[in-house]
């Protein structure tokens, strides 16, 4: 039997996940991982390559045990957006972001003050902002470690860096290079004039393949790490998002999918001229699939937030999930199945709906708790914060209908919080959609795995191989009278969200997170 590999290098977890050329996953092994904050550097979120390498190596290892190493015939990568990893002129790790870092504030502010209406200028063509952008970072790191800046010679994706360190070949491509903002939508390529016209060095961009492009073959020295094969062709990835979408066979303009991981993304396919929009309330990204671009809102946090939850409060359940040999989400879900619709009118505030120009968070909170027991639980705790990411994926959604002139009606599910039918159903009700949930949830493995596959010539494009390895394991029907009771609860939770940011703003709380500049 022969094999394609997938790593998928998330906000949370680096997972190895082996494929049959049918799609059907054989194996994974999974680390979780931190991105911890530098000491003194506000807002910090920095990437610990070296580790971070180790358990890549692990999870590889793992999935090889019971397989030949010959028999995989190509892998591929996915990983975090807006990450990045630079490199000196020996190739060599110097420095290391992931994907939400936030370090560069006054970087921000000063570009937005001696560079007027550049933030605007440079959205038009890269659909990105300053936000999540590598300009500022690079910035930072020129006016903060000045010597270190002077040693950089290349910059990668994080995902970039996975497949360099397999095949010593550096290179990026448009659905993950495009979130750096340093790039042109409609030319799919680097746009390094934006990085001069700040006096930035504008030398340092890797050659942009597409995905499914063959960069080389496993080296020796990375064989030797992993036990993967010298033979095994190594293939351009892309971003966790876009691939994602392959994985769920959204890869025709129109089509519109959740992804439900450590962050939320709703996304929808559009063609690669459309121009962002006016507002710049949300992000416009590159499509893994040429020709086509992709509208995007985000919401923060959803998954790590329940994984919060469940760590800091969910002991009791965990310790009875493993007597009963089942998952603790699984037990939460069933407890808070109990709870009814609006979860006893908890509202929590996490993640707000998208503003890409002025992007923050109010104070991280429960709101409007009971000091009943029977009322205010962790299961009515747990059940608000499902409704809660799908209440901000829904806002989400309209905004982007509203941008596209396109009407959602089925949206597409995938990502660890799709494994729970409540939350499946939850989101259903809340957007009033036809809730359709793949056989591999795991999308963005099974969508790096199509890339792999198209490298070694086993499908002849990411379309074909959606097409063909895509298949459909539950569907949800909204309810519309808990469709109506969710429409009015959400204008809600936006007008108490709205004062929480207030109280933000007049520093009486602290924001869960601030784009740089805010």
């Amino acid at each position: 039997m022969k094999y394609l590999l997938a790593i998928d290098a998330g906000t949370g977890s680096i997972r190895a996940v082996l494929f049959d050329l049918e799609g059907n996953q054989i194996s994974i092994s999974q680390r979780e991982w931190t991105h911890l904050s530098e000491d003194e550097v506000p807002n910090s979120m920095s990437f610990d390559y070296e580790k971070n390498w180790l358990l890549a190596k692990e999870c590889i290892k793992e999935v090889l045990i019971d397989v030949n190493p010959q028999d995989i015939l190509a892998l591929s990568s996915t990983s975090m957006r807006e990450g990045i990893v630079l490199y000196d002129k020996d190739g060599k790790e110097l420095w290391a972001v992931a994907n939400v870092d936030a370090r560069a504030d006054n970087e921000v502010k000063y570009l937005k003050k001696n560079f007027p209406n550049i933030e605007e200028k440079f959205y038009k063509k890269s659909g990105q902002t300053f936000a999540l952008g590598a300009l500022p970072r690079l910035l930072w790191l020129k006016n903060n470690q000045p010597k270190t800046y002077e040693k950089v010679a290349h910059i990668s994706m994080i995902g970039d860096w996975i497949l360099y360190k397999l095949s010593g070949i550096l290179a990026s491509d448009p659905s993950n290079g495009g979130t750096t903002g340093v790039f042109n939508l409609k030319k799919r390529d680097w746009q390094p004039s934006m990085a001069k016209k700040i006096g930035l060095k504008d030398d340092i961009f890797p050659p942009c393949f597409e995905v499914g492009e063959v960069l080389g073959t496993v080296s020796q020295e990375a064989s030797s790490q992993t036990g993967l094969s010298t033979k095994t062709k190594v293939v351009m990835g892309g971003g966790d998002v876009q691939l994602g979408s392959a994985g769920l066979g959204v890869v025709d303009v129109g089509d519109v999918a959740i992804l439900g991981g450590s962050f939320w993304q709703q996304i929808v396919n559009i063609p690669s001229t459309t121009k962002p929009p006016k507002k710049m309330d949300i992000r416009v990204n590159p499509h893994v699939i040429e020709n086509e671009s992709q509208a995007e809102g985000i919401t923060f946090f959803s998954g790590l937030v329940m994984r919060w939850f469940r760590d800091a409060f969910c002991q009791e359940e965990i310790k009875e999930a493993k007597e009963k040999g089942c998952d603790t989400y699984t037990l939460l879900e069933e407890k808070a199945k109990q709870i009814p619709l609006g979860s006893n009118g908890i509202i929590p505030i996490f993640s707000d709906v998208m503003n890409y120009k002025k992007w923050y968070h109010a104070s991280p909170s429960f709101l409007n708790l009971s000091i009943d027991p029977t009322v205010c639980n962790k299961a009515s705790m747990f059940r608000s914060l499902q409704e809660n990411a799908a209440i901000v994926s829904y806002l989400n959604i309209k905004k982007i209908e509203k941008f596209t002139n396109l009407k959602v009606k089925t949206i597409t599910f995938a990502g660890g919080a799709s494994k729970g039918e409540l939350w499946c159903q939850i989101l259903s009700d809340v957007t009033g959609c036809k809730v359709k949930v793949p056989k591999v949830t795991e999308a963005t493995a099974l969508g790096a795995v199509m890339s792999a596959g198209v490298g070694a010539g086993v499908y002849k494009s990411l379309k074909d191989a959606s097409k063909k390895l895509v298949s459909w394991e539950k569907e949800y029907i909204p309810n519309k009278q808990n469709h109506q009771a969710y429409k009015k609860l959400a204008k809600k939770w936006k007008k108490i969200y709205k004062e929480q940011l207030k109280l933000v703003d007049k520093g009486l709380t602290t924001s869960m997170w601030k784009a740089p500049g805010m």
